[in-house]
């Protein structure tokens, strides 16, 4: 095989395996070469990726070692992606009666939740998650494109508990921004015990589901290791989270207008 095409599948591979070790032995058995060959090849892969700027590839030495890639996008590609997002949300056709942001569309969007996975993934990364929490159903497109690009598994906590999953775990906790009392429940065989778990959502107002995640993670024994917004609002302030990253911060929205006032978040970048 000519060394054109080992790179093609390398890359190929690579790319569709984020965060994933493979092995050299993988890589010379699979295109018949010699693991002195793929070596090469993966020096002229790494440049290529590091140049364009398309994600680092790592070797990992030792018996159990190999090749790593992981998403890596500049600072610049992450402004204009999120300078492109507020554009999209900031459509007057969004507005929903009652003063609502439509967001359904975008989050749901395979390439918009890839990349905004992708960009997560690169926040948190060094926190070493072993699993991607979110509750149902807006935040799972996000979450799932997070945990792939992570290489961990996602799990999704429901409203309320389904006999076909088995026993589960339920809590009650207070939304922030209206203070009403809600469910939510995860089958007990979803999520280990002693998780590093990385909370990811859609939208946050006041901080009451997200807060909820956090409790539900707790009674798992999980390490809450970050949590991370698409769309968080201005308002309330106070937040029952504390800590969390927020990609975009909602302003306000002017029904009377027709407009929605929404930037990325200044602290991100």
């Amino acid at each position: 095989m000519r060394r054109s095409d080992r790179i093609a599948l390398i890359s190929k591979t690579l790319s569709e395996n984020p965060n994933k070790v493979i092995s050299l032995n993988y890589f010379a058995k699979r295109l018949g070469a010699a693991k002195s060959s793929i070596s090469e090849d993966l020096d002229i892969i790494k440049n290529a990726f590091i140049n364009a700027g398309e994600g680092e590839i790592v070797t990992i030495p030792g018996a159990s070692g190999g090749v790593r890639y992981r998403t890596q996008r500049s600072k610049q590609d992450i402004q204009k992606f999120l300078q492109d997002f507020c554009k999209i949300l900031q459509e007057e056709k969004r507005i929903i009666p009652g003063g609502y942001l439509y967001m359904t569309d975008a989050v749901f969007s395979p390439v918009y939740s890839r990349i905004i996975g992708e960009i997560f993934a690169q926040l948190f990364i060094d926190c070493n998650p072993t699993h991607v929490l979110t509750v149902e159903t807006k935040g799972i497109p996000i979450a799932l494109m997070t945990a792939r690009a992570l290489n961990v598994p996602m799990v999704s906590a429901r409203r309320d508990s389904r006999v076909t999953e088995g026993p589960s775990v339920s809590i009650s906790y207070v939304s922030g921004s209206g203070q009403k009392i809600h469910n939510m429940s995860l089958a007990k065989r979803a999520l280990p015990e002693n998780a590093k778990v990385l909370i990811v959502d859609d939208f946050m107002k006041g901080g009451g589901t997200a807060r909820g995640m956090m409790e539900l993670a707790a009674e798992f024994k999980a390490e809450v290791i970050g949590t991370a917004m698409v769309v968080t609002t201005a308002v309330p302030k106070e937040k029952l989270v504390r800590d969390f990253t927020s990609l975009l911060i909602l302003e306000r929205i002017d029904t009377n207008e027709g407009k929605i006032y929404i930037n990325i978040n200044d602290k991100l970048l």
